[in-house]
């Protein structure tokens, strides 16, 4: 009969169990960040976020003091990882002219967004560039997005992949939305994630307590630009 040609399924006993090798597994923060596989996302910092002439402090009436003060303790890192061999991927927030990038959703959810404005970052503005204290240098990579994610219709996984990487440290702004949002995706990417706590703001810092308290509580390790140095010093005097 059909049914007797039919292979039978397996038995529980018989079924193949896959078990991960323990010790591929990265659970200190040192190892997580060891610059032969890791890299650094800084995230947003732009003219249109950040700048006193950018659109969310001149349209949006945005708090730009927090996200400004932080951006010292960024360039310490920024500085740093280059030093170690780390790898620096600016990811740039990008909205294409004529609205070819805006989505009815898109723009519904735009409107929630209090302190920001209009076209924010336009493909080719000033308001896109990065600002002046964070500048790319020759050999940083630039990944354009038109969503909070950087991972959402980009390359960045595939850049990340060929560049060997099994961890990213986000930095940036803001905290809670695109910061976040980059985050979350690189964890489901299968990436170890690390939080750059203090080289990362909001315009309410409240929301960046509680995104990365989150983060904390489930899928990333919460690291100060003091503590990433000291793993790297480590690394290098070893």
């Amino acid at each position: 009969s059909y049914m007797q040609g039919c292979p039978t399924a397996p038995s529980q006993a018989t079924e193949a169990t896959v078990v991960r090798d323990a010790s591929q597994i990265l659970r200190t923060l040192g190892s997580k960040v060891e610059p032969r596989h890791c890299a650094l996302l800084v995230i947003d910092m732009q003219n249109d976020f950040l700048h006193e002439q950018g659109k969310a402090r001149q349209e949006g009436a945005r708090n730009l003091g927090p996200m400004l003060e932080m951006v010292p303790r960024l360039a310490k890192l920024i500085t740093a990882a280059r030093a170690v061999g780390v790898p620096i991927v600016y990811v740039l927030q990008s909205t294409l002219p004529g609205g070819a990038s805006s989505s009815d959703v898109w723009i519904e959810a735009r409107t929630r967004a209090r302190y920001s404005g209009q076209d924010m970052c336009l493909d080719g503005s000033w308001g896109q560039e990065v600002i002046s204290e964070l500048k790319p240098v020759p050999g940083d990579v630039l990944v354009k997005k038109h969503r909070y994610s950087g991972f959402a219709g980009t390359d960045l996984d595939l850049l990340l992949r060929s560049l060997g990487c099994r961890t990213v440290i986000c930095a940036g702004t803001s905290t809670n939305v695109c910061v976040e949002a980059t985050a979350w995706d690189a964890f489901h990417h299968e990436y170890y994630v690390v939080y750059a706590a203090d080289a990362c703001a909001s315009w309410d810092m409240t929301l960046h307590s509680s995104a990365l308290a989150t983060a904390d509580r489930r899928y990333a390790a919460i690291a100060s630009v003091s503590d990433l140095m000291d793993c790297w010093h480590e690394e290098t005097t070893r």
